[in-house]
């Protein structure tokens, strides 16, 4: 097994000697003059190079201080073990013991990290000559692996076994330690926010309940100062623009077992935009065309990201006008007797300097052109440094590289820049496994194989399967995100699903293919154009079930388009604190098979967050309708059911049913609507379980239906009835993904409706 050095740990047991008999070397005064020098104890390194060294001239005068120097550089020489020089008269007589030979290398005591890796990372080899010096930056290096794995305690030991014709064993003796944990995160400074929403923010986290499986539990310096960055833009993004980090105090523990970490911050006051203002120092330059650009108001809080994306939409209007070389300049001057900043956008005229090329370098697996996509700019365009810097974090956001490095400098003249990218690769690909619970499913598993960057094209492929109590999925998809070399997303997918009596007294199954294509259509819109083609049967309807799904009972295929527009407020992230999302969609089948609806849904959603960040709110609105065309009804796999979009109530636990049938099925319905509201807040644990409460409120209905006449010919009620729930939620970040337990009570409800106080399911995102 491998495992790692730690600091300040290393002991040698092989020492350098090198000595000259002191009653053989005459006074500084005295000089020796040798006619011969004989090598004594070379065994694989040629004399004439034991002679280069020493530098020894024959029958010439040799002082003591040179007899001297020549031993020095010959121990410097890194070749011998030890070294003697002794003068016979006018014979000097040079006597060495060469450094062993390395027979093997070998670790012990490593179980965190394998002797492979170690391998890699050591420089001394077999059947090379050993050099303590060597073994001793092995060991530091060895160490330096434990010690970003979270082990500073570790301690690594090159200790050598003697064998035969001058070779040596080279063992690396490793105590691995346990993980240095971060124990505590602090904060001085901060009267805004409290320590519990900043360490919120933070990429390092403190040790929780989950510590043995939480890796960001451990302390590693190189995020240091990715926080003082995670901490900077998210103070400046609510409007404190002298936020700074004044320090950061990792203490170890005595036991060197754990840190207490404390951020020295000064938040600075809160500020608002007062005037703002667009001028030109171009002449001939109007600004009237790039003022209707901006989008910074008087009064809005302060936010770097508003100002830079007005100053993104100025530059495309200079790009319009054919003006290159336009610097946009934000000038900011400070108020702090009413704590707002006056905003002035200047248009001046920037240096003419011209891209002469893009550099990319450590990419072994994802291809130049993944990366160069990521530049708006190419050879030959204007410099503009704040384009490249954009492109750089648009690099680091695509997730295949743990490191990413944008830099600029000058190429072939000083008119002449050169951007070097130097990325590090990183694993992209997953496989996933893991267990699911739900009152409706119950117990079930599923397993995932992703890649993210096939091929280095930057294209996605997923494959999941899962299976529960009466339902199983598979599907396989893939993502081509820059289609035809644009910012256009391309998804092709297929999927097979397969229920047995989930929920109801029937089996469905349903196999097919979707494409899709999405691109943006405004700042914060996007639209998708799709086609799905599917086979759906519906079978083993019982006759207790109702004879409307009887009647519905066979196979059906389904042909259709549509699109969807969303708009999404977190797209630019203007605002930090409240976010907005809307969205419509149709979908048409009928081109070709045997389904002729036309299905529409919109939603709207809001999040934000309030005391100190500290509860976050959430409201959504939903509804659809689905209409048939050419005396075509839809039927039960057509309509809405109720999903989980009404908590409080089972999956197919209200809308429309047929009462007079023995088992009273939920038939589903032409219409829906539901809005839900609920709060997140901290229930007083420790962030670091990751543990949090909530509350919420549900309300909606399903109805409609195109035949209403029953079993027995009963007509089934299918009118507009609203139910409405409350509950309680228990939300737990947990290692396997956000996990949600709901708690809920029915307020209004039909009498057949089926309640369903108790779920476990996974959290999805707002």
């Amino acid at each position: 097994m491998t495992r790692k050095l730690g600091k300040g740990a290393v002991a040698l047991v092989t020492a350098l000697t090198i000595t000259a008999p002191a009653a053989l070397i005459p006074s500084a005064a005295s000089a020796y003059v040798f006619n011969d020098v004989q090598i004594e104890g070379a065994q694989r390194i040629e004399p004439a190079t034991i002679l280069s060294y020493a530098n020894i001239a024959r029958g010439q005068n040799v002082s003591a201080g040179e007899l001297n120097s020549a031993l020095q550089r010959l121990q410097n020489a890194g070749l011998f073990e030890t070294v003697e020089v002794e003068p016979r008269g006018n014979v000097l007589v040079i006597r060495v013991r060469e450094y062993p030979t390395i027979n093997q290398i070998s670790f012990e005591g490593n179980r965190r990290i394998d002797d492979e890796q170690l391998a890699e990372i050591v420089r001394s080899q077999s059947r090379r000559v050993y050099q303590p010096s060597q073994a001793l930056a092995d060991a530091q290096n060895i160490s330096q692996a434990y010690a970003t794995e979270g082990r500073l305690a570790a301690r690594v030991d090159p200790k050598i076994i003697r064998r035969s014709d001058n070779r040596v064993d080279v063992v690396f003796e490793i105590r691995e330690g346990d993980l240095t944990e971060i124990e505590r995160i602090g904060f001085t400074g901060n009267r805004a926010f409290s320590d519990r929403r900043l360490r919120n923010v933070l990429e390092t986290k403190q040790a929780g309940i989950l510590r043995r499986l939480i890796r960001a539990d451990t302390f590693a310096p190189e995020r240091i100062p990715v926080d003082q960055q995670l901490l900077t833009d998210f103070y400046r993004s609510r409007g404190y623009a002298d936020f700074k980090v004044q320090a950061v105090a990792p203490e170890l523990t005595r036991e060197r077992d754990a840190f207490y970490v404390t951020f020295n911050i000064q938040e600075g006051p809160r500020y608002r935009f007062g005037r703002v203002d667009t001028v030109s120092e171009i002449p001939g330059v109007d600004a009237s065309a790039f003022a209707a650009q901006n989008r910074v108001d008087r009064g809005d809080v302060y936010n770097p990201a508003a100002i830079d994306n007005t100053i993104r939409r100025m530059e495309t209007v200079a790009i319009q006008q054919g003006l290159n070389f336009v610097n946009i300049e934000p000038r900011i001057s400070r108020n702090p007797q009413n704590q707002t900043l006056d905003l002035t956008f200047a248009l001046t005229r920037g240096p003419r300097v011209f891209v002469e090329r893009i550099d990319i370098e450590g990419n072994t697996t994802t291809q130049d052109q993944v990366i160069r996509r990521q530049f708006t700019t190419v050879e030959g365009d204007p410099f503009n440094p704040r384009e490249i810097r954009n492109a750089a974090e648009r690099i680091r956001a695509l997730g295949y590289f743990s490191d990413a490095q944008v830099d600029s400098r000058q190429g072939s003249s000083p008119e002449q820049v050169v951007v070097d990218v130097n990325v590090e690769e990183q694993p992209t690909g997953s496989l996933s496994f893991g267990a699911s619970y739900g009152k409706a499913q119950g117990v079930g598993f599923n397993v995932s194989l992703n890649e993210s960057n096939f091929l280095g094209r930057g294209q996605i492929v997923g494959l999941t399967l899962s299976t529960a109590d009466g339902d199983q999925q598979s599907s396989i998809r893939f993502v081509e995100p820059y289609f035809l070399g644009r910012d256009l997303r391309f998804s092709a997918g297929a999927f097979y699903n397969v229920t047995e009596s989930l929920n109801s007294d029937y089996n469905t199954r349903s196999v097919g293919v979707n494409t899709s294509v999405e691109f943006p259509v405004s700042e914060n819109g996007r639209l998708q154009l799709r086609y799905q083609l599917k086979k759906e049967t519906l079978d083993s309807v019982p006759d207790s079930s109702s004879i409307i799904l009887q009647n519905e009972e066979g196979q059906r295929t389904t042909s259709a388009i549509g699109y969807s527009y969303s708009w999404d407020s977190r797209r630019l992230g203007l605002d930090p604190v409240t976010n907005y999302k809307l969205s419509f969609g149709q979908d048409f089948a009928g081109v070709g098979g045997d389904v002729k609806t036309i299905t529409t849904t919109a939603s709207a959603g809001i999040e934000s967050n309030a005391w100190r960040e500290e509860v976050t709110f959430r409201g959504e609105l939903e509804l659809g309708a689905i209409h048939g065309y050419k005396d075509y009804s839809p039927w039960i796999l057509d309509r809405f059911r109720a999903g989980t979009r009404v908590r409080g109530f089972e999956a197919n636990g209200i809308g429309p049913r047929d009462l007079a049938a023995e088992n009273e099925d939920a038939l589903g319905g032409n219409y829906y609507w539901a809005a839900r509201a609920e709060a997140q807040f901290p229930i007083g644990l420790p962030e670091e379980y990751g543990i949090t409460g909530g509350l919420f409120a549900d309300v909606g209905s399903i109805w409609g239906l195109d035949n209403t006449v029953g079993t027995n010919g009963v007509r089934v009620d299918d009118d507009m009835y609203v139910r409405a729930a409350v509950g309680a939620s228990i939300f737990w970040t947990t290692p396997i993904g956000p996990l949600r337990f709901n708690f809920s009570k029915a307020v209004a409800k039909e009498d057949y409706d089926d309640e369903q106080n108790f779920d476990l399911t996974i959290s999805t995102q707002f």
